[in-house]
């Protein structure tokens, strides 16, 4: 009877194993396309807030906003890093932070108007 037991959980563990692989397997094709939704997210939420910043200051109407955020749910999947390096390459600068919750920016054109 115990013999019998063993070779069931022992059947039990191979089965979970396997489909373990099986998952595995298609996790790395299923990563690639979270991976460009998220760079794509980034690419869009650098591109808004640099046009907003960049915009010619209106008489009597507040200056475009020179510092924001890119929340993580905008980088989760790509990381803070590739947030930084669209930035940068859109002439941001990086700000502390914590990147565990956003990545602060801060537009250095701003600080070159008059």
């Amino acid at each position: 009877m115990v013999c019998v037991l063993w070779v069931a959980v022992v059947a039990a563990f191979l089965v979970v194993g396997m489909f373990a692989e099986v998952v595995t397997a298609f996790s790395n094709t299923l990563e690639r396309g979270d991976a460009e939704y998220y760079k794509a997210r980034v690419d869009k939420a650098v591109a808004k807030r640099t046009a907003r910043a960049s915009a010619p200051v209106e008489p009597n109407k507040p200056r475009p906003p020179a510092e924001c955020a890119i929340p993580l749910r905008a980088y989760r999947g790509v990381g803070g890093w590739y947030v930084a390096e669209v930035a940068l390459a859109q002439g941001w600068e990086l700000r502390p932070t914590d990147v565990r919750k956003e990545v602060r920016l801060w537009w250095s054109a701003a600080s070159k108007v008059a």
